[in-house]
């Protein structure tokens, strides 16, 4: 399967997970000198209530009762296997980390995707994923506000809003940042208890 074929199922998967529960959400962030990770982690459940293997459209139950129908593309290895009573859960993390780095070296942004699925004959699921890394310009600082702008390798600006004060008085017009985001959305279907 193409990873860009994945990467829709990854959206489309994100899209519904709003509509299947409130997500159980985890929020991180680490600190070290010159650099800064924050990361998070969303993750919903559903249990199978009925399955339209013509349609390929499977009854997903919310913790709070509702159902909520969603149709798995042709893409979705071993859809025989799901079984009413199974439970769906869809994992979304995302992870930014920031690096000041002294030097003039070239503007960059580099993005790779990834994706691993079920093996046949087990039950549906996978991970897709990216990692874009990008290194930037800081532009400008503004103490006041604690922000500092960065500008990328296509001309694109964003502030971005700095906690610690004794971090951003190390960062100044004409530094250069590393930036490395990444994203994953992980599915997986369990048993239902007792198969």
């Amino acid at each position: 399967m193409k990873s860009k074929t994945l990467l829709a199922v990854a959206v489309m998967m994100a899209a519904t997970t709003s509509a299947w529960a409130q997500p159980e959400t985890k929020m991180g962030v680490s600190q070290a000198p010159g650099q800064v990770k924050a990361t998070g982690t969303s993750k919903v459940t559903a249990k199978i209530t009925r399955i339209d293997a013509s349609t390929r459209t499977v009854s997903l139950k919310r913790k709070d009762g509702k159902v909520v129908d969603l149709v798995v593309g042709e893409e979705a290895r071993n859809f025989d296997q799901l079984k009413v009573g199974d439970t769906v859960t869809a994992e979304y993390q995302e992870a930014l980390s920031l690096s000041l780095q002294k030097g003039s070296g070239p503007l960059a942004m580099q993005e790779r995707e990834m994706s691993d699925r079920s093996a046949p004959g087990a039950k549906p699921g996978g991970t897709v994923g990216r990692e874009v890394t990008a290194t930037a310009d800081v532009v400008a600082v503004n103490a006041t506000a604690r922000t500092v702008t960065l500008k990328g390798p296509k001309g694109h600006t964003v502030d971005l809003v700095v906690d610690d004060p004794e971090r951003l008085k190390h960062i100044k017009k004409g530094d250069r940042v590393q930036a490395v985001y990444t994203e994953a959305l992980a599915v997986s279907v369990q048993p239902a208890a007792g198969k």
